[in-house]
């Protein structure tokens, strides 16, 4: 059993996602900082923001693949084209689910500001990506994915 685990931890794809993944939220956490010069513990493990971590830890681990199995081989072009889906949705689907919960955020507190009683809570607004955040994100992993390969 602890061979199995000694395997994961040693497994050169998961640390590269691991160190994607990581990375970017670290850098989250900074920019956040030095822009709005205050710690936002949200930024820490929460989605959305520059750079995209999900696409930093896909990229990394695509790029480690790649070298390791070839860039021609069958599961590159299937790491490739997970890596693919969660871009597109990063920068698609979860940015204007986003954009959508801010415009009904903005009814509710309108609602609620002239006398209507609603429970709802705030819905989240940042769970999703603008291209130059999945752009940078992408970099960062394919940077550190061949630092690790």
């Amino acid at each position: 059993m602890l061979d199995i685990v000694f395997d994961i931890i040693g497994n050169r794809v998961i640390q590269a996602a691991a160190l994607g993944w990581a990375t970017a939220q670290a850098l989250k956490v900074i920019l956040t900082l030095c822009i709005s010069r205050r710690f936002d513990h949200t930024r820490v493990l929460g989605s959305g923001g520059m750079p995209s971590s999900h696409s930093a830890m896909t990229c990394a681990m695509l790029t480690v693949i790649g070298f390791r199995e070839g860039f021609s081989s069958s599961i590159f072009a299937l790491a490739f084209c997970f890596a693919g889906v969660v871009m597109y949705d990063a920068s698609g689907v979860r940015r204007s689910a986003g954009r959508n919960a801010a415009v009904i955020n903005r009814i509710v507190e309108s609602l609620t500001t002239n006398g209507f009683t609603l429970d709802e809570e705030h819905l989240k607004e940042l769970v999703g990506h603008t291209p130059i955040q999945v752009m940078a994100g992408a970099l960062l992993g394919i940077f550190l994915g061949a630092l690790i390969a």
